[in-house]
């Protein structure tokens, strides 16, 4: 597995439910049964809240995933991580190797991810010290804008030649796992189309299907 806790990363994400007052509710209770469905990686992401609302989401999910046996990896903010007792952080692309070692001294023995939009910045990434990076979008997708065009399987299989876990993310369904791992993948992140499914528990077992064959 590379040193990751499992294939699937499961990406948090609020706006994929259309009653935004009961956002938050809606999320944990998708993420218990994701997590009872036998997922084990979640990413707490959430970058749009405020500090304060952010930290007590965080809290509650990091209560969840622990309960559950799951990890917990917070997005973007190390002293979070640290405090609510998470595996890992996983920081914005563009993070320099300081940034990097900064979030290795605050989480001495978390995981560091990083988020990478180009091949190149799996190599910085790795470079630096990070122990595994994203690279989107793999694949078109709402969730990612403002990333320019898809990457596609090869820029994937650049990437995962540089000695370092890499998950595939964007536009991820379950028939295009396949393709990600022939390429090289070490697994593969789900955003939208986890939480937004009407049955959540069956879809985490047809990625886990795809991913631990």
């Amino acid at each position: 597995m590379s040193g990751l806790p499992a294939r699937l990363l499961v990406v948090t994400d609020r706006s994929a439910t259309d009653a935004p007052a009961v956002a938050a509710r809606h999320l944990c209770a998708t993420l218990e049964r994701l997590l009872r469905a036998g997922a084990r990686w979640v990413w707490f992401r959430e970058r749009d809240l405020a500090p304060e609302a952010r930290r007590a989401l965080a809290r509650d999910i990091a209560r969840l995933v622990q309960a559950e046996g799951g990890s917990l990896t917070i997005g973007a903010d190390a002293a979070l991580a640290a405090e609510l007792g998470a595996d890992g952080v996983h920081l914005p692309g563009g993070s320099t190797a300081t940034g990097i070692a900064e979030a290795r001294r605050r989480l001495p023995g978390g995981r560091i991810g990083v988020s990478a939009h180009t091949p190149d910045e799996v190599a910085v990434a790795a470079r630096a010290g990070a122990d595994y990076a994203t690279l989107s979008p793999i694949f078109p997708t709402p969730s990612k804008p403002g990333y320019g065009p898809a990457l596609g399987a090869e820029a994937l299989r650049t990437a995962a030649g540089f000695g370092m876990p890499v998950i595939a993310l964007g536009g991820m369904t379950v028939d295009r796992v396949d393709l990600c791992r022939a390429a090289g993948a070490a697994g593969v992140a789900v955003m939208g189309a986890l939480i937004r499914s009407v049955d959540p528990a069956a879809e985490v077992r047809a990625y886990r299907a795809r991913l631990e064959t």
